[in-house]
Order: C-alpha cells, then sequence, then structure tokens
C-alpha cells in the first residue's frame, strides 16, 4: 500500500505491527476509534480523522468507531488523573454530534465511512461472559506494563474501571475483525498498549492477520499539544471556537511549526509544500506558510466562506474595514483587547475626544486633542477627522458596539449596555 509513503513523508506513521503485513493490504476494512467524551471534536482529532482520509483514497475502506460504551468509562491513556464520568444521555448526545462532524469532513472527499458504536455490542454482553471469553486471555503482569497503567501507578493510581478499559478496547478489535472484515487498526500513538492488546486478543482466539499502526501525537515547537491554546482546546465545532478563532491559532503558529503542520494537517502535495518552504527561508515576513495553513485548515473544517470572513475579520486587527462585520464579529475579533460598558447616555452625543479619555487611550483631554490632531485616533477604523466629533447612532454597530483605536494597535472595545 503506497500509501504508508505517504504516511511517512507527512510525518503521520509512528508505529507499525508488521509494516510489510500493513503494505500488502487491500480492498479490507479499518477502524479507528473516537470516546465521544466532548461535544465536538478539536484540532487534535483530525490527525487520526486527516490519516484515515489517506488510507481511505489508497483502497482501504474506513470504520470510525464512536464509543458509546467505552466514552462512558474513560481511556486512562495519556491521563494522571481518573476522568470524570459522563453521564449516558450526555454521552449519547456526543456521538450523534461527533458522527455528523465526521461525516461533513469525510464527504468532502467523497468518502462514506462506516459508523459503529461499540455499545451495540457491549450492552448484550454480561459481565461473567466477558471474563472467561476476553478477561481470562490477559495476565495482570501484560496490563502492569503498559503505559497507560503503568504511568497512572506511579502518580495517582488507576481504578478497575479505567484499568479494565484495555480490554473493552481489545474486544473492538476482535469483533470488528469478526464481523466487518477489519483487519487493521489505527490510532494515536498514545493508544499503542491498548492497540496491541487487540492484536494479543485476536491471536489468543487462534485467528490471524490483523495489524496495526499509530500516528504520532502532534506537539508544537514549545512541546504543547496540537490544538491546546491558552483558552482552551480548539474546537470543530464553530459554537465552541469560531471558524475565526480557528484561523488565527494556525496563522499565529511558528515558523519551526508551519512546514511540519502543512504535511500533516493538509493535502496539500509534496511538490507545493517544498515551494511554501523555499519561500519561507527567502521571505519569511510574508508568512505564506502561516497563511496557507489557516486558510487550507478552515477550508477543510468550515469552507471557504467561512475563511473569507475569518481573514475579514483578521483584518479589522490591522485597521480593515469594518464594513459588513457584526457585532459578534467584533466581540470575537476583539475578545482580548480592553473593553468598557456605558450607558446609552454616555455614548450617544459624547465627544470622542471625551470616550479617549475614559477609555485610558488617552491619559487627558490635551492629550486626546493631540492624538486626534496628529492623525492617530479612529473610530470604528476610521480617522477622528476633528477634535469636535461627537458619537452618533451611526457609529454604534449592531447598535451595541465602537471600537476606538490609538496608533495601529491599541484598540478599546465600547459596549452600549442594554
Amino acid at each position: 500500500m503506497d500509501c504508508l509513503n505517504e504516511l511517512s513523508w507527512r510525518g503521520l506513521l509512528q508505529d507499525a505491527s508488521d509494516i510489510e503485513g500493513v503494505r500488502n493490504l487491500k480492498n479490507t476494512s479499518f477502524y479507528c476509534g473516537f470516546d465521544p467524551t466532548a461535544p465536538s471534536l478539536q484540532v487534535g482529532n483530525l490527525v487520526p480523522l486527516i490519516s484515515s482520509i489517506h488510507l481511505a483514497r489508497a483502497g482501504l475502506k474506513p470504520i470510525v468507531l464512536l464509543g458509546g460504551a467505552t466514552g462512558a468509562i474513560g481511556d486512562p491513556s495519556g491521563r494522571n488523573a481518573e476522568r470524570t464520568l459522563l453521564k449516558r444521555n450526555i454521552v449519547e448526545q456526543n456521538v450523534q454530534k461527533q458522527k455528523d462532524q465526521f461525516s461533513n469532513l469525510f464527504a468532502k472527499f467523497n468518502i462514506t465511512p462506516t459508523f459503529v458504536n461499540n455499545l451495540d455490542w457491549f450492552k448484550e454482553i454480561k459481565f461473567i461472559d466477558f471474563l472467561r471469553d476476553v478477561g481470562k486471555y490477559f495476565t495482570l503482569g501484560y496490563m502492569l506494563q503498559k503505559d497507560s497503567v503503568k504511568n497512572r501507578l506511579d502518580g495517582d493510581g488507576i481504578s478497575y474501571t479505567e484499568f479494565s478499559y484495555m480490554l473493552l478496547q481489545a474486544y473492538d478489535f476482535l469483533h470488528l475483525f469478526q464481523n466487518h472484515d477489519c483487519k487493521l487498526h489505527v490510532g494515536g500513538s498514545d493508544q499503542w498498549g491498548n492497540i496491541t492488546a487487540g492484536l494479543e486478543l485476536i491471536r489468543k482466539k487462534g485467528l490471524s492477520g490483523a495489524y496495526a499502526i499509530t500516528f504520532p501525537l502532534i506537539t508544537n515547537a514549545q512541546g504543547k499539544k496540537l490544538g491546546k491554546s491558552e483558552g482552551g482546546a480548539i474546537w470543530l465545532d464553530p459554537a465552541l471556537t469560531s471558524p475565526f478563532r480557528l484561523h488565527q491559532y494556525f496563522l499565529n503558529v511558528e515558523d519551526a511549526d508551519a512546514i511540519k503542520f502543512l504535511k500533516i494537517l493538509t493535502f496539500l502535495s509534496k511538490e507545493r509544500i517544498a515551494e511554501i518552504e523555499q519561500n519561507l527561508k527567502e521571505s519569511p515576513e510574508k508568512r505564506l506558510a502561516q497563511n496557507t495553513l489557516a486558510d487550507e485548515l478552515c477550508n477543510f473544517v468550515h469552507g471557504p466562506e467561512a475563511t473569507a470572513a475569518a481573514r475579514k475579520s483578521a483584518s479589522v486587527l490591522f485597521g480593515g474595514d469594518l464594513q459588513g462585520i457584526s457585532a459578534a464579529q467584533l466581540n470575537d475579533i476583539f475578545s482580548e483587547v480592553p473593553s468598557t460598558s456605558l450607558p446609552k447616555d454616555q455614548i450617544h452625543g459624547q465627544a470622542a475626544i471625551d470616550l479617549l479619555v475614559v477609555t485610558k487611550l488617552s491619559k487627558s483631554r490635551g492629550d486626546a486633542k493631540r492624538l486626534i490632531e496628529s492623525g492617530g485616533a479612529y473610530i470604528n477604523n476610521q480617522k477622528i477627522a476633528d477634535i469636535s466629533v461627537k458619537i452618533g447612532s451611526e457609529h454604534l454597530i449592531d447598535g451595541e458596539l465602537l471600537v476606538l483605536r490609538s496608533g495601529k494597535k491599541s484598540y478599546h472595545l465600547i459596549r452600549q449596555n442594554a
């Protein structure tokens, strides 16, 4: 399967149980599992998702397993403390929301994955039967050697609930192997212990022909996980993370990460990425790599219209026209700049010179006067013409907000109280 070469040069291939065995797979299914512990996928989930698209384009049939059962238990991998158990109805809601997201993203490549929910088979299995048919094949020593367990024993400990997670995931692979012609399990490298447990169970059941590969956990130059920001996770649901925020996240990656992320997170050709890398070396100030990365990711997740809107919103930060920008967009764009809420009578009819002082963009009326006269004061990114300008309803965007600016980058958002 030539796709392994594609995954390799992109930096998407880490572990393999039998690389030649995987390479020879044809016309069979593979699966990647996701536990629905949140109402949305996040940027980190793009790594296995995009890798799955590469595998599907190479001819393998994708199965997306949404863990209605395992999501209710909690995976100990990569965590130093117990997860908070979710209510079953919340897990079910998350399953549907994530399924819709997966469907939309795969559809962009005309791929229709098979969706399965492991609750469908686990709800039929009796506890004693599971212990006899699965637990009997795993020694305590084998399980204790897995990093997901060992790391927790060295820290805060692990409950029997999360300790059993490995067995559930192992059975998932056996079930799909026997019922869906699934010969390959793929996932993040932190899942290697759980994935190989599935291989072990299949082998001990006297079956053969099962394989596994993993993708690396992606971090930036500072060692921070992909998709993590100071404000928390970067979600794919626009209601949780706006397209503007997603675009900004990738627009602001360091040069050291830009090319790496272009290989991993986009479908650009090797030749095109090489051109962008050369441009980065010759003209780093143009930030072509970051701009391409942000556009490609925003296009993939939200579509070209959302990308165009995100770019327009970004231009506002550099003095761009606010025409067509809504109050909601402004709140998003200027979420990290100082803001002041004032009643209507302290905005309408007030001199711009006074509001510059109120917002502390100027130290005094004299300072504000000099700022205006020098051409350095702006309302909604429009230069204030003279010191006599007063605020009217025409200045308030959606009747709610106006933006004051001093110089090139000192912004202040004024909100009118209800």
